[in-house]
């Protein structure tokens, strides 16, 4: 499954509003230079994820955003599933009706393809933001015992 680069670019968004969570709204700008995303694009994304009430927006000078829940309730697949949709390695498998499969129901790969889908929702289902931050200290921890002999 191809993840697109707006679907990253709000990943990595909410990842940094995550890490931030409980200190108050976010600038666009330190969010941007923090995960390397362009600021027209991060202007966008933040809109609609906010208008799905995934952030909220606080205005003036100390304004920015913000998480609307805890990095521990928000999963990487609810925010991939709306900015992508529904997420599936073939068409077949997210009911694409604009290119139906002459092959569905009778089709040798269907069952694999399924596997595949449940496979990736589970990771993606099952992973919350602040696992990402969790893994994220974690590998600074290990980073931090490293010696050269």
């Amino acid at each position: 499954m191809f993840v697109s680069q707006k679907c990253q670019y709000a990943l990595r968004a909410v990842f940094e509003l995550a890490r931030c969570h409980g200190q108050g709204s976010i600038k666009i700008a330190r969010i941007a230079e923090a995960q390397a995303i362009p600021r027209r694009f991060l202007e966008v994304i933040l809109s609609q994820l906010k208008q799905a009430g995934f952030v909220a927006s606080q205005r003036g000078n100390k304004g920015g955003y913000f998480l609307t829940r805890p990095p521990d309730d928000l999963t990487v697949g609810e925010v991939m599933q709306f900015v992508q949709g529904p997420l599936g390695p073939v068409s077949c498998i997210v009911g694409d009706a604009k290119n139906p499969c002459p092959l569905y129901g009778n089709c040798a790969f269907l069952p694999m393809w399924k596997e595949v889908q449940k496979a990736l929702s589970d990771i993606y289902d099952n992973t919350t933001f602040q696992d990402l931050i969790d893994q994220e200290k974690q590998k600074a921890v290990e980073g931090m015992f490293c010696y050269s002999i």
